[in-house]
């Protein structure tokens, strides 16, 4: 699934490309998405101009004279520049077609990813509930502390927990508590602050450094210029059961918490 640093790297991927550029026609060959496409946004966008790209958790966010272009990537969509003349494929769901013969392609094999026209910017309901960005001061000690000590749940799905912090995904959770030494399963309510203060230091790191590698690639997920991330190959703990631990060479070991598999060292992580 393309978690916060993907959608990152796909604004970052498309925004030279069309900031500034006028909808020439958007094109929907598949309206059944995670909720049905409104039939009416071919004609209500067509001739508007894109000013600028956002992101808010994982939401892609395209400003247009008349609000936004909210798009969000489900469990294996892409965005994709390609040539005016580039041939459909299968799962080319949606064309936001410029008038510099540039095309921002949607793919989405699985259809559970989002394209709706947001007139209410960051108070639309699948907005405004989201919890702080992990990468700006907002997201501080302070924080996560207040939340964290009156909580009882493991620290591992509390930082996922998109109502308090967006964009900590499976990946980037596991990878944050190890560099951290905290224990996926210790209740938040008995994490330190010298130790909140670390893990915020390090969620802030790893998700920098994945951004920075462009995202991570895994199964479906490829950058909007075809490019896959690479941050996967600096993986530390993610996907790694059974192999030695980069610090003290022990077997890292896994088990469901939340619901979601994890991978952790049950000697450097306490």
């Amino acid at each position: 699934m393309p978690e916060l640093p993907e959608v990152e790297t796909s604004g970052r991927g498309i925004a030279p490309h069309c900031i500034n550029q006028q909808i020439s026609q958007l094109i929907i060959r598949e309206k059944k998405l995670r909720w049905p496409v409104e039939s009416s946004m071919a004609r209500k966008v067509n001739g508007q101009t894109i000013h600028n790209i956002s992101r808010r958790g994982k939401y892609l966010l395209l400003e247009i004279d008349i609000g936004y272009l909210m798009i969000h990537l489900g469990m294996s969509g892409s965005l994709r520049v390609v040539d005016d003349n580039r041939p459909v494929e299968k799962h080319d769901h949606i064309d936001i077609c410029l008038a510099n013969q540039k095309i921002i392609r949607y793919n989405d094999p699985r259809r559970f990813g989002s394209f709706i026209l947001n007139k209410q910017g960051l108070t639309h309901p699948l907005l405004a509930k989201l919890g702080v960005e992990p990468l700006t001061d907002d997201f501080d000690a302070n924080y996560l502390f207040s939340i964290c000590k009156s909580r009882k749940v493991a620290i591992k799905p509390l930082i996922m927990n998109s109502h308090v912090v967006v964009g900590v995904g499976n990946i980037y959770a596991q990878e944050s508590l190890f560099r951290a030494g905290i224990h996926p399963k210790r209740p938040a309510n008995k994490v330190s602050k010298a130790r909140i203060e670390r893990l915020v230091e390090e969620i802030k790191l790893v998700l920098a450094e994945a951004i920075e590698a462009g995202g991570s690639s895994l199964k479906d997920f490829t950058a909007a210029d075809g490019k896959p991330g690479y941050f996967q190959h600096n993986f530390l703990v993610y996907g790694r059961e059974g192999e030695p631990c980069p610090s003290c060479q022990k077997p890292l070991k896994q088990k469901q918490i939340g619901q979601r598999t994890t991978v952790y060292c049950g000697t450097c992580q306490r």
